[in-house]
């Protein structure tokens, strides 16, 4: 080695770079916002580990799953990869991600630090799939001034209560803030539903099988869950509760026009149509809180879910980082994984206040940069924090199927208009029938 390659190479150290022939991480993801601050925990690791090199591929989320999917299938899987709790139990029936358990042991990591239940959900039967990068809670999110000419407090969506009769002042709000193409508003006799200026309310089209950022919450606000707890046999998509609630819901967006309809919402999603102007409010989860405040050209702020029959509730999802087990490179992607369950990689992410890292005191942090930009985010925060104010999306196995029957049935009520009760006792019925 020449007097010249040895000072490159150690050039190359002291910038924190790897030195050719350093090994290759490939790490997936799929939130543009994110990648950043992902981006700078690459930079740290790398300063640290400087013989391996950490590749992120982002992709959107609609994208994401089939090219991982098809990666899986053709050998080509990325090492590390974001996860998700309802898609990470097909990838464990299949013998597709690393039990992370005897890692965490061996290596003496904590899986004490992290936000509550959410170590818990990302392991079975003594084994572990990832560990806590972040959660997320449900909320809404508003145009001030919608609001303002509608002579509405924003204050006043703190108290909003709900339930599937009348909507309670939720729902009455929602016919105030529905305008038509003459500037009657749904609390006026002569609305006229088929001619909408303004909705009400936004959202992402009803239909995703899940009701993660829409009629989840309001069927849990009455009592309702999806199941009894993650792995569980028996789903209650039948339950009166939840029937109630997609009625509501239906009879908003299909006749009464202060919901925006599934099928335009298809289009261009709460979030392209919010940012449009296209309506008052949205129902979003907070990890586009960011989003909103780049893309809106217009005053905003954020607000809780309304309270239903038992109270606020909400969805708390939490992503991780899970192992692909055909990986060449298993102790590398341990090294890179264990570094992004760390306080030091979290708050790492918390500085670009982006998401709620799953460390509390990082989200903390995440909180406080968030406020520096004038965005007040304690409606998220609050809903998480609140005792039972938040449950699970479903943990169990057959996911794909699941999601892919709800679709089914949900695409029937919200687009073709079918009866509710109908379509989702022949739901639960062939969703309970796959795991007989």
């Amino acid at each position: 080695m020449t007097p010249l390659t040895k000072m490159l190479l150690a050039a190359s150290f002291v910038a924190g770079n790897p030195a050719q022939g350093a090994t290759e991480i490939n790490y997936w993801l799929w939130d543009s916002n994110q990648q950043p601050s992902y981006q700078a925990c690459a930079d740290a690791f790398e300063k640290e580990n400087p013989d391996i090199k950490i590749k992120i591929t982002q992709t959107g989320w609609f994208d994401y799953w089939n090219a991982l999917n098809t990666a899986f299938v053709s050998g080509t899987a990325p090492d590390v990869f974001w996860d998700h709790l309802s898609r990470y139990p097909e990838f464990i029936d299949n013998s597709l991600l690393v039990d992370l358990a005897p890692l965490i042991a061996r290596d003496k990591v904590p899986t004490d630090v992290y936000v509550g239940g959410l170590v818990k959900v990302w392991g079975r039967n003594g084994k572990q799939y990832g560990l806590p990068k972040d959660w997320d809670t449900i909320g809404i999110v508003y145009n001030r001034a919608m609001l303002e000419k509608a002579g509405v407090d924003p204050k006043s969506l703190w108290d909003l209560n709900w339930n599937p009769k009348d909507g309670g002042t939720f729902g009455e709000l929602l016919a105030k803030l529905s305008v038509d193409e003459s500037g009657k508003n749904g609390l006026d006799p002569n609305f006229n539903p088929k001619a909408i200026k303004q909705y009400g309310l936004l959202l992402n089209g009803l239909a995703d099988g899940l009701g993660h950022e829409e009629w989840a919450n309001f069927a849990a606000s009455m009592g309702w869950n999806y199941s009894e707890a993650p792995w569980a046999t028996h789903f209650n998509y039948d339950d009166p509760k939840l029937v109630a609630t997609i009625q509501w819901f239906a009879e908003l967006s299909l006749r009464k026009g202060f919901i925006v309809p599934a099928k335009d919402a298809r289009q261009a999603q709460a979030t392209g149509l919010f940012a449009a102007q296209k309506g008052a409010l949205a129902l979003t989860g907070s990890w586009l809180v960011h989003w909103f405040t780049e893309n809106c050209k217009f005053l905003i702020g954020f607000a809780p879910l309304p309270q239903g029959p038992v109270g606020r509730r909400s969805v708390i999802n939490g992503l991780a980082d899970s192992i692909w087990v055909g990986s060449k490179h298993q102790e590398e992607a341990w090294k890179w994984v264990k570094f992004l369950a760390s306080p030091e990689a979290q708050k790492i992410v918390a500085s670009y206040g982006i998401v709620f890292p799953a460390i509390p005191e990082a989200a903390e942090i995440s909180e406080k940069q968030m406020a520096l930009r004038g965005v007040d985010v304690s409606a998220f925060v609050d809903e998480a924090k609140a005792p039972g104010g938040t449950f699970f999306l479903p943990i169990s196995e057959h996911s794909s199927d699941v999601v892919r029957i709800l679709r089914a049935n949900f695409d029937s009520i919200f687009l073709n208009g079918e009866d509710p009760g109908q379509k989702l006792e022949a739901s639960n019925r062939e969703i309970n029938a796959l795991f007989k």
